[in-house]
């Protein structure tokens, strides 16, 4: 659902109208009234950005000094207005010198008239990139004293920024080396029963690039995804050697994929942005590979001991590692003492968070450590009650390790002038919502 914005206003915050702009006649004039009164006169202004009042909404943001306004009369995507808003200070700090305030806005109300009218037609926001609006709105806002002497220069080529689809990237690049750095980060959640039955799992994941690249190449992404792969097979109609394959679920991509060859090949093809960008996002909820497997035993002694032993195993190869493993498990708050032996790592009882906290600095794949502890209790007068103890909660990183198995099979990088690119890929799995009851 689009934002289909009826006035925008701009006020400071005495509640002075700066700049407005009405772009339906579905709201009055005295709309800003209402937002005064209502609104900036009462003590919820900075509790909720969404209010209504009459048969109106009202979205707003503080900017600096000044109130952004957007007045909807219908339903309208929140989210997408407040996104709408960021981006459209963006496009004026680019124009003002890096300044957005009430000053600026005085100094500059010609230019953004003229910018309000090209990035919001009858309230549907559209381009909002700096670099394409600066390239048939040339007009220089005034800069403050205060920001960047730096003056951006027109990006040469207007007809194919502007037509094309290209918005995120200029042309003219020039780089002594050509590389492309790709790094799929995934997060791996985890429910595990006491004794080792997994409640849920999923994990999510993205794929970050970072490009360095002249002129204006034509990338192309392979990965071991099901219907990427199948597709491929029809395609070369002979059946595709490709392992292990995964599905992908809840994928967006980078506005610079192209969706259409996409839907039709299954293949990741783009023409990047320039330095660092987030290409992909996705989720996988079967098949993961679990990077840890924890067997806990809590035994209680009486009314004030306890016995604790955590067995912890790495599942991921053995030429691998993890890094920074960190283990929490929970123990009552009345305890008064413990006593710890770890195979490996360091141990140690924290009171502020009633966790028994043990580190180890670097795990190797295909082993396992073991903690055994003795807790002490406080004795108490009351009857003792049945415990429900919190899950044992784990952080860790595990270099060039993949929970759902995601590969990159290939990344293929072509240019007019034909130079060499170096491709670096890289492998990274962490620890989302990790947990294990006990």
């Amino acid at each position: 659902m689009p934002v289909s914005a009826s006035a925008i206003y701009f006020l400071n915050l005495r509640g002075d109208v700066l700049i407005n702009r009405l772009y339906r006649d579905d709201v009055g004039g005295n709309m800003v009234d209402a937002f005064r009164m209502h609104i900036m006169q009462s003590k919820e202004l900075g509790t909720c950005p969404v209010r209504q009042i009459g048969g109106c909404s009202f979205l707003y943001m503080r900017i600096s000094n000044v109130y952004i306004v957007i007045v909807v009369s219908s339903n309208a995507n929140v989210a997408c207005a407040f996104k709408f808003v960021v981006e459209a200070v963006t496009l004026f700090k680019s124009y003002f010198g890096g300044a957005f305030d009430e000053d600026a806005i005085r100094n500059n109300f010609v230019l953004i008239y003229e910018l309000l009218d090209e990035i919001m037609d009858f309230g549907y926001p559209q381009n909002l990139s700096p670099e394409i609006l600066k390239l048939y709105i040339t007009q220089e806002g005034v800069r403050s004293s205060f920001s960047s002497k730096h003056v951006d220069k027109p990006v040469p080529n207007a007809t194919l920024q502007v037509t094309g689809a290209v918005g995120w990237r200029r042309e003219g690049l020039v780089y002594k080396k050509n590389e492309v750095f790709l790094d799929i980060v995934e997060s791996v959640n985890l429910l595990m029963s006491s004794k080792g039955s997994v409640l849920r799992c999923d994990v999510t994941g993205k794929v970050l690039m970072k490009c360095f690249l002249t002129g204006m190449p034509d990338l192309k992404l392979g990965l071991n995804d099901k219907i990427g792969l199948e597709k491929e097979s029809q395609l070369k109609s002979r059946p595709t050697k490709s392992g292990k394959t995964i599905e992908l679920d809840d994928v967006t991509f980078h506005q610079c994929v192209n969706l259409t060859r996409f839907n039709s090949e299954k293949t990741v093809s783009f023409v990047p942005p320039d330095g660092e960008f987030e290409l992909m996002k996705y989720r996988i909820t079967e098949g993961v590979n679990l990077p840890f497997r924890v067997l806990p035993t809590i035994k209680e002694l009486g009314r004030t001991r306890m016995e604790v032993n955590v067995k912890v195993k790495s599942v991921f190869g053995a030429k691998m590692f993890a890094l920074g493993v960190v283990i929490k498990i929970p123990v009552p708050k009345q305890t008064a003492k413990t006593n710890f032996q770890v195979t490996s790592g360091r141990a140690k009882y924290n009171a502020a968070i009633d966790c028994l906290v043990w580190k180890i600095r670097k795990f190797p794949g295909q082993t396992e450590s073991t903690l055994s502890a003795e807790v002490e209790l406080i004795s108490t007068i009351t009857e003792k009650k049945s415990l429900t103890r919190p899950p044992i909660q784990m952080e860790f990183q595990v270099p060039m390790f993949t929970a759902s198995g995601l590969r990159v099979r290939f990344l293929k990088v072509w240019e007019k002038s034909g130079y060499n690119t170096v491709e670096w890929v890289r492998y990274i799995t962490k620890a989302g919502s990790y947990e294990i009851r006990c």
